[in-house]
């Protein structure tokens, strides 16, 4: 008798390449990952900066300067806007003229991920140079949307965002210091006109989550990323000496540091680490 075929219950444009699908041999242990204390107190605070990032690329940080109520608060109203129709969060999906917001149709090295997002700008309004070339100084302002049934929404991401940005330049003062420069060196190539900006992801249960991904296998452009998670957890990094993926157990009030594509040529430029 034949065995009966696995019923895949998602559509194909979810469905991950075999290699790339969720493994159960994942390593699940997390207690190497850098765990560092940024407070004051941590005599050894730039040395262990040092370390994780020549030797890991990503490490967690614990007494880290955000209030707990202002992450309750916006893990709070996060669910709610998720829980919302949608209709109602379709009344503030991006689009081609404004790319804040939500939306439901994020891909990732072409495979549509399973996940919804609320993207935005830590500086509202944000704004870019419209074209890439020198002498083109034309400019495009990106505006923050916002729900108008939610309205602890706006204040609670808002509170959020500028806790976070706190802690986004101190930690680029210490990854300054770990490379042996001045303690604002880098963040001088931020404080003007940076772009930053929040992401709410939201994971609704998936029927085949043994062929889909929330988020496929990525990297991170900018500076760096600061990831918050909840208890669920679900986040994977991957080692750098092996290159072994590891999930991440989530820590209760701590965040997850990850040095985007832009830092390897700092630490180039500089001879750091």
């Amino acid at each position: 008798m034949a065995a009966a075929e696995k019923v895949v219950a998602v559509d194909s444009a979810f469905i991950q390449a075999t290699e790339h699908r969720p493994k159960t041999t994942i390593i699940a242990e997390s207690k190497c990952i850098p765990l560092i204390d940024l407070s004051s107190t941590n005599p050894n605070l730039v040395t262990q900066i040092s370390h994780a990032c020549k030797n890991w690329g990503f490490f967690q940080v614990i007494n880290h300067g955000v209030p707990k109520e202002c992450r309750r608060n916006m893990e709070l109203v996060a669910k709610k806007f998720f829980a919302l129709s949608e209709e109602e969060k379709g009344k503030v999906k991006r689009d081609i003229n404004n790319p804040l917001g939500y939306y439901d149709a994020e891909h990732t090295k072409n495979v549509r991920d399973w996940k919804q997002v609320f993207d935005l700008a830590v500086e509202n309004p944000t704004v870019f140079l419209a074209f890439h070339e020198p002498d083109d100084q034309e400019i495009v302002e990106y505006f923050n949307q916002w729900p108008e049934n939610l309205p602890e929404f706006r204040e609670a991401c808002e509170g959020y965002a500028e806790k976070v940005k706190t802690l986004g330049f101190k930690l680029m003062e210490l990854i300054s210091l770990s490379l042996g420069l001045p303690e604002n060196r880098l963040t001088g190539f931020f404080k003007e006109g940076h772009a930053s900006f929040i992401r709410i992801n939201h994971y609704p249960p998936c029927p085949s989550p043994d062929v889909a991904l929330g988020v496929g296998r990525h990297k991170d452009s900018g500076g760096i990323t600061i990831l918050a998670q909840d208890d669920v957890g679900g986040l994977e990094v991957k080692r750098k000496p092996d290159g072994a993926w590891i999930r991440v157990q989530p820590i209760p009030d701590a965040f997850i540091v990850n040095l985007g594509d832009i830092m390897p040529v700092f630490h180039l430029a500089f001879h750091g680490w």
